[in-house]
């Protein structure tokens, strides 16, 4: 997957860089769910992140986009905020300690039927065993064909066979700023 698809849309604003974390986020953190070290896995311009860092999670985002994370660490650095941005491939990490849990708000459903297995095996090279990944991705239920291809709950579970376990696939809601978009939000775990 060419980070350079998105480079262009941080030129101005992209439909998804709605200047908030998504809900589904903050009621993850809220309820409990996000623990310990976080990774986001393609964050943008960094609000989940930023949202969990100030809330005092050791976190890190990354992304294939240059653009995003130059803005992102300008966000971070005008609010005050320690949480570190790395320009990465999300189909091959190399980052030096395993996280606790990753979050991944509109990743996956860019990926290409192929590369989906090479994102959960570098997935699981960099979430420890025992850690959650908190997937966020369009649904088929969304209706129309504008934006990233839907994904079904069979997809998200035939990509989560090995090395995880799928512990629920919820409907959701993306926040846009074209609007609310139908989302699926599954809790994954990395089986020890």
């Amino acid at each position: 997957m060419s980070a350079n698809r998105f480079e262009s849309a941080y030129d101005g604003t992209p439909p998804w860089d709605i200047g908030r974390p998504q809900p589904a986020i903050v009621r993850l953190a809220e309820t409990g769910q996000i623990k310990g070290s976080v990774l986001d896995v393609g964050c943008g311009t960094g609000e989940n992140v930023l949202y969990l860092a100030e809330r005092g999670f050791p976190a890190v985002g990354i992304d294939g986009a240059p653009s995003a994370i130059r803005k992102a660490r300008a966000k971070a650095k005008a609010r005050g905020i320690n949480v570190e941005f790395e320009i990465a491939d999300a189909l091959d990490l190399s980052l030096p300690a395993p996280f606790e849990t990753a979050i991944d708000s509109g990743l996956f459903h860019v990926f290409s039927d192929e590369e989906r297995p090479r994102f959960r095996d570098s997935l699981a090279g960099v979430v420890r065993p025992g850690g959650n990944y908190f997937l966020m991705c369009f649904s088929e239920r969304e209706p129309g064909d504008w934006g990233p291809r839907r994904v079904t709950q069979a997809e998200i579970r035939s990509v989560f066979h090995a090395e995880w376990r799928v512990n629920s696939i919820e409907p959701s809601v993306f926040e846009t700023n074209l609007g609310e978009v139908q989302a699926w939000l599954a809790s994954i775990s990395r089986l020890e």
